[in-house]
């Protein structure tokens, strides 16, 4: 029994097939299971572009096989091109009338947990599992008034336009301690051009401690009916969240596996963490010594090429020993202190941008969870 209120999707949607007959070939787009269009990284060497589907601006794109992509349902609405090309097996569909019903509207829905899951039961298929067009036109959801949908919408939009704000100037706080790093530990600017003489050489283990022994990997299944408060650290990103943690204060952590360890330029990928989280055994865990701070640790690290000590050719790594050898220039106390102080206060403004972006984040999630009342 459908509950009050809710109505079935499909009497607001339609499919759109049509065919890229001109054979153009750009802009082709891929769906991301971040509910994104990204550029296609597809293999295009012979293929017919003819057969490609036009996806076209205020018009959703979903891929129907649901079985690769954990749990989440890849679904995108187009907003940021006039149109793109999507594969032909991807479906493409619209808004019959945004009078009734609007398309940011049903994107706010799409965004929800809920839906992936529900999208995950109602696949069908022995080989892959596939949520088809007729179980789509199924979905029954809560369809407020337009002036209602315009409100939810434009709630949902201050806040995320608040938190792009914030990320941009963390952005440039970075760019900014960057340059200063640039200034006096490449180019020497307050030395005259030169490194001074005094300054000594060292290894990692001498500026950073490491707290590898008290990370704790936690199973899938493990975390699954964990209470949801504190960030599960994994390489690169938050990889889930847990209901206990292993550390409390300003840490470092430095990626030690996966699919990648450093970027481009070989320098390694890094978190800068405050507060309580866990972290499992992909990233080392560090903290400043010896006068150096979280900040200039991160820096110090941040402009190092560490390629050389990359191990592995299917899963590449950096492990804690060649970690802890690895080479430095180090300056003497008080340069370092000098430094610090320098830029402790655009370090200690992008955490704070960083912690009202994850209350942002979590009044977000509110207002997706708050669509079915």
């Amino acid at each position: 029994m459908m509950k009050e209120g809710y109505k079935m999707l499909g009497n607001f949607i339609r499919q759109v097939d049509v065919r890229n007959t001109e054979g153009k070939e750009e802009n082709l787009l891929g769906v991301s299971v971040q509910k994104k269009f990204i550029p296609s990284i597809a293999n295009t060497v012979g293929t017919d572009f003819a057969k490609y589907k036009v996806v076209k601006r205020r018009q959703f794109t979903y891929i129907p096989d649901t079985s690769r992509r954990g749990d989440k349902i890849g679904i995108a609405f187009l907003e940021d091109y006039e149109e793109g090309l999507v594969s032909n097996v991807y479906t493409v569909f619209e808004v019959i009338d945004e009078k009734q019903m609007l398309p940011e509207y049903l994107m706010l829905w799409f965004s929800r947990p809920e839906f992936d899951r529900y999208a995950r039961f109602k696949s069908h298929g022995s080989v892959r599992e596939v949520m088809d067009w007729d179980e789509m036109c199924k979905v029954e959801l809560p369809v407020p008034p337009i002036n209602e949908q315009k409100k939810i919408v434009k709630a949902y939009k201050t806040i995320t336009d608040r938190i792009a704000l914030k990320q941009k100037i963390n952005d440039n706080l970075l760019a900014t301690s960057q340059a200063i790093f640039k200034s006096w530990f490449v180019d020497f600017q307050p030395f005259e051009g030169k490194c001074p003489y005094f300054w000594r050489n060292g290894c990692v283990e001498d500026i950073a401690e490491f707290y590898d022994s008290m990370r704790k990997p936690l199973s899938t299944l493990e975390r699954t009916d964990m209470e949801k408060v504190y960030p599960y650290y994994g390489a690169v990103s938050i990889v889930d969240y847990v209901d206990d943690y292993l550390f409390d204060g300003e840490y470092l952590l430095v990626s030690e596996d996966g699919i990648y360890v450093v970027d481009e330029n070989g320098h390694p990928l890094l978190q800068h963490i405050t507060g309580k989280f866990w972290a499992n055994n992909h990233a080392h865990i560090l903290k400043g010594k010896a006068g150096f701070t979280e900040d200039s640790l991160y820096l110090f690290l941040a402009n190092t090429n560490m390629a050389p000590i990359v191990t592995g050719a299917a899963q590449p790594k950096i492990n804690q020993a060649n970690l802890k050898s690895f080479p430095l220039v180090i300056p003497d106390s008080e340069t370092l202190s000098k430094f610090n102080a320098l830029i402790e206060p655009f370090f200690d403004q992008r955490l704070s941008n960083v912690a009202e972006i994850k209350e942002l984040e979590a009044l977000k999630e509110l207002l997706l969870s708050q669509l079915t009342h």
